[in-house]
């Protein structure tokens, strides 16, 4: 008796599970978290690249000064945020290592599964499906319609059995791309985790120059402590002068106020400034852009952050800073942040010239100017070029200062600026 070799119908099931295998995991992989890691290395960087211009900036000196000790400060942070972002991606990578290495395994088990059941039908066809047998089959058939269709079963297992073959085939040529992406991955840990070594290299290496750097400034304490009283003393004067500016526009305005009618009357903002219907427009737009404002240089590294901070060197002294410090480089071109009208450009020893612009309620301060080519009362637009930054002949140091005001309550600038957080 002939015996007949019966097609499975589970080979459908494995290929829909090799799929989900391939395919489906790529798609829930953690790409977005992979990308968003690798902009962020990026950004740190080409900070890093551009802090390493600005201390090569100091470097003729031939002494240390605290603005080094501030930028290698900044550099160190830079430098720990960015082992720390390749540290995420090496782990990230090992997930995806391990992921693939599962999926390798079972795509591998799959394939082998589906071989040996190929190669058990072509056994199977091999003992009972020859020539012979299959005509024999057919003619001993009943009738001719059972003839038909035990015709029809050879074709269609004819058919079955060559597309077996070429789902395997497919099936294989995955199993192989999957394994190049393997070694592909671990090349690109391999290279990641060189790279963190490195920037650990460099990091320990920062950290020497930064402890030798303090250790040299902590002789001149008393030359320390004079500038930074001289310092304080002209950012308390300045904001002295934005107050005091202020009172002057409140009573200006009010007095202006009282010459018209009630019905024309400018209405009083909450921080008693007198605002027309366009500056109240302007005020409201700046309000609307917070976190998203341009940075009043093209390029910088902020240096000094908003609130009280220790001093970098003087041990249990506090420094006080209204707004942040931006280092830049020499000759930097100043800009405006945003539209508004040129409230009062002033000059002040240690802080050299300063402009004041006015955005509605808020106001913009940009302070340590070498050149500045607008006039009071000037309209500006956003990143209108206001003048050039100061550099100092003593430490080569390029550094804006840079205040928001909403009133008379001083802002966090790095809460405006795009980017800064």
């Amino acid at each position: 008796m002939m015996k007949i070799y019966f097609i499975r119908q589970h080979y459908p099931v494995f290929i829909l599970a090799f799929l989900f295998l391939v395919f489906i995991p790529n798609l829930t992989s953690p790409q977005a978290t992979k990308e968003k890691l690798q902009k962020t290395k990026k950004q740190l960087e080409d900070d890093i690249k551009y802090t390493t211009r600005l201390l090569e900036e100091t470097q003729h000196t031939k002494q240390n000064s605290l603005n080094r000790v501030v930028l290698l400060t900044r550099q160190l942070e830079k430098r720990e945020s960015l082992i720390n972002t390749i540290s995420q991606e090496v782990n990230g990578i090992q997930d995806q290592l391990d992921l693939q290495h599962k999926q390798i395994g079972s795509m591998a088990s799959e394939v082998k599964k589906m071989k040996d059941e190929y190669a058990r039908m072509i056994y199977y066809a091999y003992k009972n499906l020859n020539a012979y047998n299959r005509l024999l089959f057919i003619f001993s058939a009943e009738d001719f319609n059972q003839a038909y269709h035990r015709l029809l079963y050879y074709q269609q297992y004819s058919a079955y059995r060559r597309t077996q073959a070429e789902l395997i085939r497919s099936a294989q040529i995955s199993l192989t791309a999957k394994q190049r992406e393997l070694e592909q991955t671990k090349q690109e840990k391999l290279s990641l985790a060189r790279s963190e070594e490195s920037e650990k290299n460099q990091l320990a290496q920062e950290k020497e120059e930064k402890d030798k750097a303090i250790q040299q400034l902590s002789k001149k304490e008393k030359d320390l402590e004079k500038a930074l009283r001289e310092k304080q003393q002209m950012a308390e004067k300045l904001q002295r002068e934005i107050e005091k500016m202020i009172a002057e526009e409140i009573k200006a305005a009010a007095v202006k106020a009282k010459k018209k009618d009630t019905k024309n009357k400018m209405e009083t903002t909450k921080t008693e400034i007198m605002l027309t219907p366009e500056e109240q427009v302007l005020s409201s737009t700046f309000a609307s852009n917070k976190g998203k404002l341009p940075w009043p240089s093209e390029h910088g590294v902020i240096t000094g952050t908003f609130g009280e901070h220790p001093h970098p060197v003087l041990k249990y002294v506090k420094v006080k800073n209204n707004g942040i410090d931006i280092a830049t480089e020499k000759g930097a071109s100043i800009r405006t942040v945003f539209s508004g009208k040129v409230s009062r450009v002033m000059s002040f020893p240690n802080l050299n010239k300063v402009v004041i612009i006015r955005h509605g309620e808020y106001l913009t301060v940009y302070s340590n100017l070498e050149e500045v080519n607008v006039k009071d009362g000037q309209d500006v637009s956003t990143k209108q070029m206001i003048g050039k930054v100061h550099t100092s002949p003593e430490d080569s140091k390029s550094e804006l200062h840079f205040e928001i005001w909403f009133g008379k309550t001083i802002q966090d600038p790095q809460e405006w600026l795009t980017g800064a957080k």
